[in-house]
């Protein structure tokens, strides 16, 4: 009896004991959801707050001015940057930093001389210096004449028979050109050839030079300027000179010479009058082929001297010469010299 009094004594302590705990843990429950709601309604009312005076002056939110620096600070600053001796560095770089980019920079950029000297060398190793590898696109021959004296519209030959400062310069430009093919110089540099077949020398080694053929100044006649020192040009009879352009192994005409014409372009044929030409009208095969500048040192083009000897005095023609023959175009869009030449000739008393 004694022993169930003091169990059921010892259980009524126990509640009673435990009850005041739970009370306690749910009032610590209740202060803190009661504080969580008081500080998100502070926060509210912080936010709806209005706007204090300072804090719409914007003044105050503006980085402060730096003070002006002295010439004399920029100098010591300047003279730290370039040597500073606290911290044994040069321009903002100690002595090993230094080595380091030196010896970094040198490697690169004598890797890339080397690599480039390579290419170079492999390029100039697997080429010709005396031919191209590849000449399969060749144009046909342009053409060019003495004296080009240039025009906005192209050449033109304008001037006065009568006035020496008017054509001295047309004079000036065919002696120039002509100097060369003195019959002295074209004896003693070049060999006679057979006419009217070309002057093959392919059996020869790469390197070895090639002989020219003659193509002497007295051949041009009255327009070879050894009889009449102005060409003709004080006469009213003025001659120029024609020739094609150089392509390496090019055989123009395919076997029959490229033959040369001129006539008004535009224009009545009857104020160019005559038209002569000298040695002849064709440019001969046995200029050809031509094998470079480094093989065929005494190369000396052919040339077609054309003359005029009666225009239309005081008349503005518009001539053209033009290449004839197998595979030459004389009549392209796009390339005036193509073939052909054009220019202004007007002749005055």
């Amino acid at each position: 009896m004694e022993a169930e009094c003091t169990a059921g004594g010892a259980e009524e302590l126990n509640s009673e004991t435990s009850a005041p705990k739970a009370r306690a843990g749910s009032l610590h429950k209740h202060s803190h959801e009661l504080a969580e709601a008081l500080e998100v309604e502070q926060e509210g009312l912080v936010e709806h707050q209005p706007l204090e005076q300072d804090d719409l002056n914007f003044e105050r939110w503006k980085p402060k001015p730096k003070p002006k620096r002295t010439l004399h600070e920029k100098i010591g600053d300047l003279k730290t940057y370039l040597w500073n001796p606290e911290t044994k560095e040069f321009m903002g770089r100690s002595g090993k930093s230094w080595s380091l980019i030196l010896f970094f920079y040198s490697a690169l950029y004598i890797f890339l001389a080397a690599m480039f000297a390579g290419c170079m060398c492999c390029l100039m190793w697997s080429i010709s210096p005396y031919a191209p590898t590849y000449n399969d696109r060749v144009m046909p021959p342009g053409m060019t004449m003495t004296p080009h004296i240039h025009d906005v519209h192209g050449f033109e030959i304008i001037f006065n028979a009568s006035d020496r400062n008017s054509w001295k310069k047309y004079a000036r430009a065919l002696e120039a050109q002509l100097k060369p093919y003195d019959d002295a110089v074209q004896e003693r540099r070049n060999i006679a050839c057979m006419q009217d077949a070309y002057f093959m020398q392919d059996d020869l080694e790469e390197s070895t030079e090639r002989k020219s053929c003659q193509f002497k100044r007295s051949w041009l006649g009255p327009c070879s300027g050894l009889q009449e020192k102005d060409f003709g040009y004080s006469a009213g009879k003025p001659c120029i000179l024609l020739k094609m352009n150089r392509i390496l192994g090019y055989l123009p005409g395919q076997g029959t010479p490229v033959n040369v014409d001129c006539g008004v372009k535009k224009g009545t044929p009857e104020a160019l009058g005559d038209v002569e030409f000298y040695p002849k009208n064709i440019f001969n095969l046995m200029y050809y082929p031509y094998y470079g500048k480094l093989r065929h040192v005494n190369y000396t083009s052919p040339l077609v001297a054309v003359r005029f000897p009666n225009p239309q005095l005081d008349s503005h023609l518009h001539v053209q010469c033009k290449l004839n023959g197998k595979g030459i175009i004389n009549d392209s869009p796009t390339d005036r010299f193509l073939g052909s030449v054009s220019f202004s000739l007007e002749v005055g008393a």
